[in-house]
């Protein structure tokens, strides 16, 4: 079964991208290329319940299993070796990507306190957006009671657009809330 935002982009949505950028051939069109979600944790490289806690969470909200990220060097000033894990991350493409970011839009948006949008100054220059979050329990699969600490976690929403403007009109068209400025 095709994702619900998925199939309102090739429907609809991208011809209207298509005519607002003036774009003349179908696969100048931008769109979703993955997303990113990434938790990094100080405590995880001495406590392995700590990591084993974000690994379940991360997992809960991305329905597949995160990469252990591990550190490459050893510094001495935050008491980290090399190979000593550092965070997880995991990476969402295709159909998973179009649900989490359509879930991610209209349910975790919703349920972010004091919220009035995204800034739009959070594009790289090629187009793609990362935002970070304070903490986990605004997504709904994430259990409040198994929750050992908050922690917050960052998402990259990558795209094929090759500028901010793109990108911007993109994300907009697929419901992203930005703040008017």
């Amino acid at each position: 079964m095709i994702p619900r935002l998925k199939e309102a982009f090739n429907t609809g949505l991208n011809e209207e991208i298509k005519k607002e950028l003036g774009l003349e051939n179908v696969n100048q069109i931008p769109t979703l290329e993955k997303i990113v979600l990434n938790i990094g944790s100080s405590k995880a490289a001495t406590d392995g319940r700590t990591l084993e806690s974000i690994v379940d969470e991360l997992t809960a909200i991305s329905g597949q299993k995160p990469v252990i990220k591990r550190a490459k060097k050893s510094i001495a000033g935050f008491k980290v070796r090399e190979g000593m894990p550092v965070g997880v991350a995991v990476t969402l493409r295709g159909d998973r990507m179009w649900e989490f970011y359509d879930r991610f839009v209209q349910v975790v948006v919703p349920r972010i306190r004091d919220f009035r949008g995204f800034s739009q100054k959070s594009f790289d220059g090629n187009g793609n957006y990362s935002l970070g979050l304070n903490e986990q329990l605004v997504f709904p699969e994430v259990e409040y009671d198994k929750v050992r600490d908050i922690r917050g976690m960052n998402i990259t929403i990558c795209t094929t657009a090759n500028d901010n403007k793109k990108g911007y009109v993109l994300l907009h068209s697929l419901g992203f809330p930005f703040r008017e400025n």
